[in-house]
């Protein structure tokens, strides 16, 4: 049956890599694949229907012949004063024994049953046999055997009159061939049929062979136009070029372009900054440890050397922002599935607790019950950012808030301050990546908290409003559209 496609020059595989790729069928080997099987099916099925009516043909022919030589027969006997008698030569029955392709046999019965004349062991005509309705005559067609071959036998019943033109009865006369003529035609007939049917077949598949080629060469252009691209060109494919049937795949594979190209521009972006926010911290490290190699003052060296530590692990926080910024912009994440919002909320509490504490922070969490909604392990990272960013701008002696509820079909997810907040004007840009607002000289922070909220949300389909708090802070909600069930249950802990 049909190859695989062979790789073209629009493949766009450098050499030696091809051979590790498993070979796909090409569209014109499908098509052979589906349709040649499909018309030999249909062949099959046609060559039987063909067979029944070219024997139904032959049939017909032959059997108006075996009716025609039983009328001649039939015009020879005559009525006389001594019985029945059969007025016909010789020569014009031996005719009747020897045919072309067949054999035939005949025989006459007289109106009581008496043998007349032909082949006496002709087997026996039964008269429940029902008469044909062809032909204005009282004639039956049917098959027997005879002398070891199978026969088509024509019994003609014929009136006789005597010679004053009075009737005397009706007499039987038989005619039978044997069936190699008809075998013959109907072959023949067959052969034809079937010989037709195959140069169809395969004239539909010189067709589909070599204009397909011609049918898909828009397509082989695209594809050697994409293979003839500088990496990183991202331009749209022109659908016009492309075949009608073709357009949602081009259409598609513009749309994928598209939003590749946006990852690109982001990635690029997201580089730009990390090395601009990574280079300043970097140096001062290095310039501080220059300064403990020279400073020959232990007291000065420990001083260094605390504030090389409190660098170094703002650097450590400021790796983990950007490593989970990229998780989530590059959608690392597993497929979402049930989640317990309010206890995901309640141990991420628990994990801040200590460094609450150590702030003099209160931290509490409040919830209606434990809210299932569907959501990736990303979810976690949007909580810890939260709460994170909340302690981090909150002053000593303030109050956190992180709380879970219902509002109708939608849960809610509230992290709440009361430290400096947002100016209204400022909320839009801190959620781009490494931007921070007016608060920012009150904590040190990378500008990445936000804008992982904002990500982690977008994927999640969630609305992100930053609001402001009871009493003048911050208040950040979370709205997920369509909730799961909500469980029994109440808490406040803090």
């Amino acid at each position: 049956m049909p190859d695989a496609a062979a790789a073209g020059p629009a493949s766009g595989l450098a050499p030696g890599h091809g051979a590790d790729l498993p070979r796909a069928l090409s569209l014109r080997a499908r098509l052979l694949w589906w349709l040649i099987p499909a018309m030999l099916v249909l062949q099959v099925g046609y060559g039987a229907l063909a067979y029944v009516r070219a024997l139904h043909s032959a049939n017909l022919a032959y059997d108006r012949t075996l009716l025609v030589s039983a009328r001649n027969i039939a015009d020879g006997i005559v009525l006389t004063a001594g019985g029945i008698q059969l007025n016909a030569p010789y020569i014009s029955l031996d005719s009747f024994e020897i045919g072309l392709n067949a054999t035939m046999y005949y025989r006459v019965t007289g109106m009581n049953g008496e043998f007349i004349a032909g082949f006496k062991d002709l087997p026996p005509f039964d008269p429940s046999r029902p008469r044909t309705d062809l032909y204005p005559a009282l004639v039956s067609f049917y098959d027997d055997t005879y002398r070891g071959q199978p026969v088509r036998i024509a019994a003609l019943r014929q009136a006789v009159v005597d010679h004053d033109g009075l009737q005397g009865g009706m007499v039987l006369v038989e005619v039978g061939e044997t069936i190699g003529s008809r075998r013959a035609l109907t072959g023949k007939i067959f052969r034809e049929v079937i010989t037709g049917q195959a140069l169809l077949i395969f004239a539909v598949a010189a067709v589909i062979f070599f204009f397909t080629r011609r049918a898909l060469a828009p397509l082989n252009a695209l594809g050697e136009e994409m293979a003839g691209r500088e990496p990183g060109d991202t331009t749209p494919l022109p659908l016009a070029a492309a075949p009608a049937e073709a357009v949602p795949m081009v259409a598609a594979l513009n749309c994928y372009m598209v939003r590749f190209q946006a990852m690109l521009s982001t990635q690029r972006r997201f580089i730009a900054d990390a090395a601009h926010q990574l280079r300043t911290p970097i140096a001062v490290l290095h310039t501080q440890a220059q300064l403990v190699a020279r400073e020959e003052q232990p007291e000065r060296m420990r001083a260094i050397a605390h504030e090389i530590a409190d660098r170094s692990a703002r650097m450590v926080a400021l790796a983990e922002k950007l490593i989970s910024s990229a998780r989530v912009a590059y959608g690392a994440a597993s497929e979402p599935g049930p989640c317990n919002l309010g206890e995901l909320v309640r141990e991420v509490c628990l994990e801040f607790m200590p460094e609450a504490r150590a702030r003099g922070i209160d931290l509490g969490f409040e919830g209606e019950g434990p809210v299932v909604i569907r959501a990736n392990e990303l979810l976690q990272e949007l909580v810890r950012n939260l709460v994170d960013n909340a302690l981090r701008y909150t002053p000593r002696g303030g109050v956190v808030t992180a709380r879970v509820r219902r509002d109708g079909p939608r849960a809610l997810l509230e992290v709440e301050d009361n430290g400096p907040g947002i100016a209204p004007e400022e909320r839009a840009g801190v959620l781009e990546p490494f931007h921070r607002g007016a608060a920012s000289a009150l904590a040190a922070g990378s500008g990445l908290g936000l804008a992982i909220v904002r990500d982690v949300a977008a994927q999640h389909r969630a609305e992100l409003e930053l609001l402001d708090g009871q009493d003048g802070g911050l208040l950040v909600r979370v709205s997920f559209a369509g909730a799961g069930e909500t469980l029994r249950g109440e808490g406040t802990a803090r």
